[in-house]
């Protein structure tokens, strides 16, 4: 049994490494092997064990997640690291609904899960669910939306990125386009992730910030022409940051429908919006690597459930931010394509 851990901890930390960027040609041969007695012994007396022999682990992703093309890219990561590990994953989202993503997460502990995945975009409604899910013996690691509750809370770790500095650093780029005034759009309402978003924005930019619920991402011609509205009712607003891949492309059009020319930036990636950058449209997309955060969220489940590790010293593990401009852009366009970015 400890030989068998011992080999698929190796192949965990291996997929770790690749998802990060690891590649075998720059690791030293003598660190990923077995030693030559180990591994005849385990020949000898085990079966063969791979990265996807089944453990008969069940992890559930419960997440405030849609179909969009932000939380598809989570779900691909968490699902490849599941296959490659050999375990189950059960999908749960929720479309923003925090009554869903509580249940979703009562269902998870009553399933027996072997560990939970879970999104705190509204921590008030989820966090006595976390705690009960922990009294329980069931670990939990958070991820995308609750980096400053996931301690407090019981997390193992929180994998994603600091919402506030993500923020300070789109204030930053706006301060070198030279904009003066920003509108900060919000396509959801009550997500903390979002507010704290706008938060650092206000906090590092130079100029005036003004945040607004401008539609729900399923409302496009909504979002558009809300953007529009505001920039006819004040004419000092030069630049508009999405905090989210589709109200950031939306702002392009709400410019030409005001008939103004806008500094523009945006939170994570889609086609529409790497589209956006390449044409000059967009100046700048905030990369918090989404597919890393259902990937590792998974391995991380997988390592604590077989050999009760824990990452991150009461610390999240950040997946970003950085930053997608038009210096980058066709280099990450080609994993836009592929679904992983």
């Amino acid at each position: 049994m400890i030989k068998t851990r011992w080999v698929a901890t190796v192949a965990a930390l291996t997929l770790i490494l690749a998802a990060c960027g690891g590649s075998d040609d720059s690791t030293p041969a003598e660190t990923t092997a077995a030693p030559a007695t180990t591994a005849a012994a385990a020949a000898e007396t085990t079966v063969a064990v791979t990265p996807t022999q089944s453990m008969d682990l069940t992890f559930h992703m419960v997440t405030h997640s849609d179909d969009g093309v932000f939380w598809s890219v989570v779900k691909r990561g968490a699902q490849d690291a599941a296959d490659a590990l050999g375990v189950e994953m059960v999908w749960s989202p929720s479309s923003n609904d925090p009554e869903k993503q509580v249940q979703d997460v009562q269902a998870a502990v009553a399933a027996g899960s072997d560990g939970i995945g879970v999104s705190l975009a509204n921590p008030e409604a989820l966090g006595p669910e976390v705690e009960a899910a922990i009294a329980a013996g069931i670990p939990v690691i958070t991820l995308n939306s609750g980096s400053n509750q996931f301690k407090q809370l019981g997390a193992i770790t929180h994998v994603g990125q600091t919402e506030i500095v993500a923020g300070e650093g789109a204030g930053e780029r706006f301060n070198a386009l030279g904009a003066g005034k920003v509108l900060c759009a919000q396509q959801e309402q009550g997500n903390i992730g979002l507010e704290e978003r706008c938060e650092g924005l206000a906090a590092t930019f130079n100029g005036d910030v003004v945040t607004q619920f401008v539609g729900l991402d399923s409302e496009p011609e909504t979002q558009i022409n809300t953007i529009a509205a505001a920039l006819q009712a004040d004419s000092d607003i030069d630049g508009v940051l999405g905090v989210g891949p589709n109200v950031a492309v939306r702002a392009v059009e709400a410019g030409v429908a005001a008939g103004r020319d806008l500094f523009i930036g945006g939170f994570d990636i889609s086609n529409d919006l790497i589209a956006a950058i390449e044409a000059g449209d967009v100046h700048f997309t905030v990369d918090q690597q989404q597919y890393l955060q259902g990937y590792l969220t998974v391995v991380f489940l997988y390592l604590n459930a077989t050999n009760l590790n824990t990452v991150g010293g009461g610390l999240p593990v950040l997946t970003g931010p950085g930053f997608v401009t038009t210096d980058n852009v066709s280099q990450v366009k080609a994993l836009v394509d592929a679904g992983t970015r």
